[in-house]
């Protein structure tokens, strides 16, 4: 019998990565799945790309984490129905607790008409892609010159920030369920597209909104006070993209000639209190909008394939935890399986949040352990285990060589930062595969 609790993390983002700290600091042997070569998730590809500092700053924090002698790390490896490992291959392995941190890798659609048109596209896609994150990196997309992004979020805004200042598009349309006083984005995010909104056609808006937003007590003068808020340390503008709001539009379809998006069908709708809430009600008006472009950022959902009941987009948790923390459940309905991050609630917070939500499920982990006691597992055989996969399995010491590399290429192209955009080439730097 092992004198160690042998514990499984997946997913190694701020969630995982935090969990599996507090986790080993409190004595347990802790093994990291990724299904990324590098460590960070959302934190390293979901980052504006030019937050350098910001990006530094948690990168410098992860390797503290990895290197906790108590830390195992394997990259490259994908848990799930279809991974290398199933959930139950992976519990087979004597694990004394699962903890999964993998985030929410489903894809959240709305199930309209016309999603499979070429120039309609998932926010996270986008993202993944411009923050080189493999296979995403290599996608091909179609940004037109005129582009509607479903949503109201920060994610919209980053999208929007991409569109303007790389793509330098004609047009940007956030299209907006509910009206001007609930948007959803942080005014230090809109700092970097609020040059480029187009304040007339903002003062349309404004005008149009005002009965239905009078109708629920809300006010529309306060509403664009609120919206301008960024204005006085906006970035400069790079570009002459015209970005604009459709508040109070709901999607419906989106509509193509020969497989290719040409215009998105919006339903116009009012605003209702309910229960004390303001909810989005349809009005039955439809109207076309001209656009080659759609992004839906609209949040994520966990990956019903994993191997973990889903509900509501989400891995269903315990209504009645034994090891609640805060008054939070962590477990899921498998006895010896914690969820954390967005994987435990999708699409929540940004890194200070899924930072506290891992260290919190490795506690509610942890008070789990302390009722058993620890199996025979090692973590030896995990790791023959995984050297045994017919793939390269990134280590602690590969990341160090990996990020080695990336460093001397952004000094010899004189860049702030590089990143390799392919596992391919990411492997080959570090000696793994062969080059073609």
């Amino acid at each position: 019998m092992s004198s160690q609790y042998l514990v499984a993390v997946v997913g190694a983002g701020p969630a995982g990565l935090f969990g599996a700290r507090e986790l080993a600091n409190m004595g347990a042997r802790v093994v990291l799945f990724n299904r990324d070569l590098k460590p960070g998730g959302l934190a390293e590809y979901g980052i504006y790309p030019n937050k350098h500092t910001m990006k530094e700053g948690l990168r410098r924090q992860f390797r503290g984490v990895l290197d906790n002698p108590n830390i195992d790390y394997y990259g490259n490896v994908t848990v799930g129905a279809q991974g290398d490992l199933s959930l139950d291959e992976l519990r087979a392995l004597g694990f004394d607790a699962v903890l999964v941190t993998a985030g929410a890798q489903g894809t959240k659609w709305l199930g309209l008409p016309g999603e499979d048109l070429e120039g309609v596209y998932h926010a996270k896609d986008v993202v993944y892609s411009y923050n080189k994150l493999p296979p995403f990196s290599q996608k091909q997309f179609r940004f037109g010159r005129r582009c509607a992004i479903v949503g109201a979020g920060n994610v919209m805004v980053d999208i929007a920030h991409f569109l303007i200042h790389e793509q330098k598009v004609d047009e940007v349309i956030a299209v907006v369920r509910r009206g001007p006083a609930e948007v959803k984005f942080d005014k230090k995010e809109m700092e970097h597209v609020i040059a480029n909104l187009d304040l007339s056609a903002l003062d349309e808006e404004l005008v149009r909104s005002t009965p239905v937003m009078q109708a629920v007590g809300q006010d529309p003068a306060a509403a664009r006070v609120s919206i301008l808020e960024a204005l006085p340390k906006a970035d400069p503008k790079t570009s002459e993209t015209k970005f604009r709001f459709e508040f109070l539009a709901s999607p419906v379809q989106m509509l193509g000639r020969d497989g290719v998006l040409t215009q998105l069908e919006v339903e116009d709708n009012t605003l209702v209190l309910k229960d004390g809430e303001t909810k989005a009600r349809g009005t039955g008006v439809k109207r076309r909008i001209d656009v080659e472009t759609v992004i839906f950022a609209i949040g994520d959902k966990v990956d019903d394939s994993f191997g973990l009941p889903v509900e509501w987009n989400e891995f269903i948790k315990s209504k009645e935890p034994r090891f609640p923390v805060d008054g939070i459940s962590y477990e899921s309905t498998i006895e010896g399986i914690f969820v954390g991050g967005w994987s435990r609630q999708a699409s929540t917070g940004l890194v200070g949040y899924a930072r506290k939500d891992g260290t919190n499920a490795a506690r509610a982990v942890w008070q789990y352990l302390q009722a058993k006691s620890p199996s025979a597992a090692s973590a030896e055989a995990v790791s023959a285990r995984l050297l045994a996969l017919s793939k390269p399995v990134i280590t602690k010491d590969d990341i160090k060589r990996l990020e080695a590399a990336e460093a001397a290429e952004a000094q010899k192209r004189g860049l702030e930062e590089f990143k390799f955009a392919s596992n391919e080439e990411m492997l080959a730097a570090i000696g793994m595969i062969e080059t073609a």
